[in-house]
């Protein structure tokens, strides 16, 4: 039952930088779930349309959390650094 959760870090406890940079990657990660989403919708039985519709509205909310949150800490989220981070969370994988 355990190691079907992972505790997160707290925020408080990263450096700035940190933050950011985990900010950035929840964003892409977001955007991901809501592409991948939006893809099984097209493509879904009528029985999870439902569902489908859920989860996009859901990852646009977060997605606009996550967005105004940045913007609060004053962080400008750029192609450049958003593109660095998916290659490097691609090698990663």
């Amino acid at each position: 039952m355990e190691d079907g959760f992972k505790k997160e870090k707290k925020i408080i406890d990263r450096s700035e930088q940190e933050t950011q940079e985990e900010l950035v990657k929840s964003i892409i990660q977001a955007k991901k779930q809501l592409n991948l989403a939006i893809k099984n919708f097209e493509y879904a039985d009528n029985e999870l349309i439902d569902y489908y519709v859920y989860q996009i509205k859901a990852n646009r909310a977060k997605i606009d959390y996550l967005v105004k949150k940045a913007k609060t800490k004053s962080m400008q989220i750029d192609m450049v650094n958003e593109l660095k981070m998916r290659l490097d969370e691609n090698k990663a994988m």
